[in-house]
């Protein structure tokens, strides 16, 4: 019986960790595919072609948006970013589950494309705890800063759009809650019904 694999899409405000959870999420289970996203602005220094992103020139980026070759894309200042559909759609025909990491609005749109993927929205312990991350980083202007704690309050009313959320108290703890998640996800009865009742029908029959 070939299962399907799963979308496994992970968002939540800056500063939550969703990209520590997932990197420990890979190193666990290198089974899992992650999605690279495409982009047309110009690789920098250190970053490699179907690792880093995938490069696009204008062009190719918005024939693809024509042709709906995306599950999400959006326009930063003067530059292109998107997840493109085929690499997804095809390794999870095959079995394979894709890890997306993505921001909420994107989260929103692979939503509304897939809307059987898994939503997963990392929460803070709390509202300190995600300053005192976000000031750790020591990037951030006082304003700046400012910017990011009011964007992150709005962003938490997105979570009703989730199927899950984790707090992200430990790293180690919230990997786990992930894997948990996926793991019973894989079990759901709703996801493959018609192949499991088929796989034990034809052995019955055979026995």
């Amino acid at each position: 019986m070939n299962q399907k694999g799963l979308l496994i899409v992970v968002s939540g405000p800056s500063g939550a960790g969703k990209g520590t959870i997932c990197k420990e999420l890979i190193s666990r289970d290198e089974s899992i595919m992650v999605s690279v996203s495409a982009t047309t602005r110009a690789p920098r220094n250190g970053e490699v072609e179907g690792i880093s992103y995938h490069y696009l020139s204008k062009d190719q980026f918005e024939a693809m948006i024509v042709s709906d070759g995306f599950l999400e894309h959006a326009k930063v200042y003067d530059n292109y970013y998107g997840t493109p559909k085929k690499f997804v759609i095809d390794h999870i025909v095959n079995g394979d589950n894709v890890l997306l990491e993505i921001d909420i609005q994107g989260a929103l749109q692979v939503k509304k494309k897939y809307p059987e993927g898994i939503f997963v929205f990392i929460l803070p312990p709390s509202m300190k705890e995600l300053k005192s991350r976000i000031v750790g980083r020591g990037s951030e202007t006082p304003e700046s800063l400012e910017k990011r704690l009011s964007s992150a309050y709005s962003e938490i009313e997105y979570i009703k759009n989730y199927d899950y959320f984790i707090v992200n108290d430990k790293v180690d703890h919230a990997t786990d809650i992930l894997q948990s998640i996926i793991l019973a996800e894989k079990c759901r009865v709703a996801a493959d019904i018609e192949q499991i009742v088929c796989k034990f029908k034809e052995e019955t029959e055979n026995a």
